[in-house]
């Protein structure tokens, strides 16, 4: 649905039969689809066997396509809290938002151990469970069904919290807490947490900072809702002070996330040392630096910006759908052309460029996984309409809501 936007910048909702949705949100969450794309495609056709930001192995191209994904995640689980504010919002103060956040937080678990799982080894082996970004989704969710009980001002309170507070922790590992450790490993480290008989979970999306993201992000619905607050002007002000606050806060290599950055003999590379912020979990300096850009994309993506970026809208209201569907195309397309190649198919169905047995001479340059990655999207673009078609058409079958 497009926005509008007046004289004053004030953001206004076009509206035709379908519930109200917001153009720059889905703009702003199909942008990320396609770099998750691009991230994902690097992982299955890469040249290059070690980690993109290792400033010691990597290019410039190679850790800025590297880096330009990291926005994906924060985005995604910020967004979910955002929408699902504007869930409850169209539908009044009495929606049951607390039975939908857990219900589809129970579907994205149920997912992640199944068919995301499948897609990334082609092996259905459930003892070993990778928590990623579906998986922080989805308990993030089912927190915030709890946190929603709450006046909108303490659940917001404690996701900043959370986010702002969780550094202060990074020196507490699993093993100096006994039996309370695998808990800390699930929360905040994400070390592998052993059951036992080869059972394993890998929570590499631990959840802490990923509950206070949700818990802001909607909060951040709230003013999408507020005529003051929806306009462009704030929203460019909002996201340069996130921006603001990371230089600030990186500058001074106090706090913020547990790398510090250094100098480097190239002042390219020690600006790549100042931007290659923690992921795993994410540290407050790494959400200020990739949430204050996605606000100015989120202000500047309105009105006739909007029109013109259709087809990011269409991933952008098709996410769970698209993110499935991706990694399986993926993966099918690499072992396709290791087959077409002489390749190392085994290896590559075993899961790309991380498997430790795939030669050290498999891979392609970057122009390669871009070319690949576009062709990808072009292929999801009529599957991802035409999923989006059947919903429209088959709106009550109650299941395809939560797709």
């Amino acid at each position: 649905m497009p926005l509008i936007a007046n004289h004053a910048g004030q953001i206004t909702l076009e509206t035709d039969s379908s519930p109200r949705r917001l153009a720059s949100i889905d703009t702003l969450r199909g942008l990320v689809m396609v770099l998750m794309t691009l991230d994902h495609t690097r992982d299955f056709f890469s040249a290059s066997h070690f980690s993109p930001t290792d400033l010691d192995k990597t290019s410039l191209a190679l850790f800025l396509t590297r880096w330009i994904t990291h926005f994906c995640a924060p985005v995604f689980v910020f967004l979910a809290g955002t929408s699902a504010y504007l869930w409850q919002d169209r539908r009044g103060a009495d929606a049951p938002l607390s039975r939908f956040l857990l219900e589809r937080g129970l579907l994205l678990l149920v997912l992640t151990c199944t068919v995301e799982a499948y897609s990334w080894n082609f092996r259905a082996d459930l003892r070993h469970i990778d928590g990623g970004v579906l998986w922080a989704i989805a308990w993030s969710m089912i927190a915030l069904a709890g946190l929603v009980k709450l006046p909108l001002g303490w659940c917001v309170s404690l996701g900043v919290t959370m986010i702002l507070g969780h550094n202060a922790f990074d020196k507490l590992k699993p093993v100096d807490l006994g039996g309370f450790g695998p808990w800390w490993g699930l929360l905040h480290t994400g070390d592998d947490v052993p059951f036992g008989d080869g059972w394993l979970l890998n929570p590499y999306y631990p959840l802490i900072p990923w509950v206070g993201v949700m818990a802001v992000g909607f909060g951040f619905g709230r003013l999408l809702t507020n005529n003051v607050w929806r306009t462009r002007r704030r929203l460019l002000i909002l996201g340069l002070t996130l921006i603001g606050a990371f230089v600030v806060l990186r500058l001074s290599n106090l706090y913020g996330d547990p790398k510090l950055w250094q100098s480097y003999p190239d002042p390219v590379f020690t600006l790549l040392s100042f931007i290659n912020c923690h992921k795993y979990p994410p540290s407050l300096l790494y959400l200020l630096m990739t949430l204050g850009p996605a606000l100015l994309v989120l202000a500047l993506t309105e009105g006739k910006a909007a029109e013109r970026l259709g087809f990011l809208q269409l991933f952008g209201r098709t996410p769970l759908f698209f993110y499935l569907l991706h990694l399986y195309l993926i993966h099918g397309l690499a072992v396709l052309l290791a087959v077409i190649t002489d390749g190392p198919v085994a290896a590559i169905i075993r899961g790309g460029i991380w498997v430790p047995e795939l030669p050290q001479d498999y891979g392609y340059g970057l122009p390669v996984v871009y070319g690949i990655c576009l062709l990808v999207v072009l292929m999801l673009y009529p599957i991802c309409h035409g999923f989006e078609m059947l919903k429209a058409r088959k709106s009550h079958w109650r299941w395809l809501k939560y797709l």
